[in-house]
């Protein structure tokens, strides 16, 4: 059988009648911009988050660079971001003006590695950004410790780990802020673009809302020079849909990695997820690394099982970020994930029968 990498349609289609009533809802209401719908989904992710406000944006991107706005960072300041994330982190930062200051990542869990940020630290520092990266959660005590020494913000870049939960706490009240986007292959995913911001400040949450919108909170006034990022009624009222299944199909992933755990184990040369005893996850992404990663994927390919590299080519040595000036070699562990990590198929529409024909064939590859 065919196993594609994610497969969207039956994902969607398995609450079609319910994302269909939504739909109507909002198109019979005439209100499509800032309206109930989107504040009720936002009191209902908050909720989710064990967090106190949700602000809805327009997309994951604009949640972590509209946190940095509103924290008042741009240029001439610092944000350390992992050296290993999809470049819509250090994007962020850029697009404020601001410089991204990679830091390497903990070579167990991939995750940035608390004990090098206090080495990155200068200055000109205002932030740090840790990536829940591939559904598992970063190490947010140590974070916050070194944080509050140096008078920092923590912005947890969530965007991949709706519901993950570390150190008994919710991701997205785990540091001062949280970005999250519900791009439609995310856990919690839309029907389109969309993304939120959870934090317990109030004041941050009331700037967050002026600057989405234009820098206005009574139309036609304009407080500051705000953007247009706003989630939309529209793709609010079919989140509010998929939310209340989310710990279901939270659920099932966690069941699909421990069947790829058991059946993939003591293979020569293939290194498994590491998951702490404190972590959670909540499996976005199932990522294996393999000396030989483009073999082993050509070979599940033949077999017509899908996979994907996240991510080919790690942000400093984008030609988005030549200007920094970064070489080969410099940053070492994100250089040597970007060569060796594939990602095998993962979402609650896999039958297990499915996961074991994936571990079967990545076994008689690398046999």
């Amino acid at each position: 059988m065919k196993i594609p990498f994610l497969d969207l349609q039956a994902i969607n289609l398995s609450q079609a009648d319910q994302l269909q009533a939504a739909f109507e809802r909002v198109l019979h209401k005439g209100w499509f911009i800032l309206g109930e719908e989107t504040a009720a989904f936002e009191q209902q992710f908050a909720r989710y988050c064990d967090s106190v406000h949700c602000v809805g944006v327009a997309n994951g991107l604009d949640a972590i660079f509209l946190i940095l706005q509103a924290y008042g960072i741009g240029p001439g300041d610092e944000v350390i971001v992992p050296s290993n994330t999809f470049i819509a982190t250090w994007l962020a930062v850029s697009h404020c003006g601001a410089t991204p200051v990679p830091v390497e990542p903990d070579p167990a869990t991939y995750n940035l590695d608390p004990a090098r940020i206090a080495a990155a630290i200068t200055p000109r520092t205002r932030a740090i950004i840790p990536v829940h990266l591939y559904g598992q959660p970063a190490d947010m005590p140590p974070i916050m410790a070194l944080a509050r020494q140096h008078g920092l913000k923590v912005i947890e870049d969530a965007a991949q780990a709706h519901g993950a939960r570390a150190h008994g706490g919710s991701v997205g009240q785990l540091g001062d802020a949280a970005a999250f986007s519900f791009y439609p292959g995310k856990n919690l995913g839309a029907l389109g673009d969309g993304g939120a911001v959870t934090t317990n400040d109030a004041a941050l949450a009331e700037r967050l809302r002026t600057l989405r919108n234009y820098g206005s909170k009574v139309k036609y006034y304009n407080e500051v020079a705000g953007y247009n990022s706003r989630l939309d009624e529209l793709q609010a009222a079919l989140l509010s849909v998929k939310l209340p299944q989310l710990p279901a199909a939270n659920a099932r992933r966690r069941a699909i990695a421990a069947l790829y755990q058991r059946e993939l184990a003591g293979i020569a040369g293939l290194t498994l997820p590491y998951v702490p005893d404190w972590a959670e996850p909540v499996w976005h992404l199932y990522v294996v690394r393999h000396a030989q990663r483009d073999a082993l994927a050509a070979a599940l390919a033949a077999q017509g099982i899908g996979t994907v590299v996240h991510y080919p080519v790690a942000p400093h040595l984008q030609p988005a970020y030549a200007a920094l000036g970064y070489q080969a070699g410099d940053l070492p562990l994100a250089e040597a994930m970007q060569q060796q990590v594939l990602s095998l198929p993962m979402g609650p529409h896999l039958s297990d029968a499915q996961v074991l024909e994936v571990a079967a064939a990545v076994r008689a590859a690398l046999a």
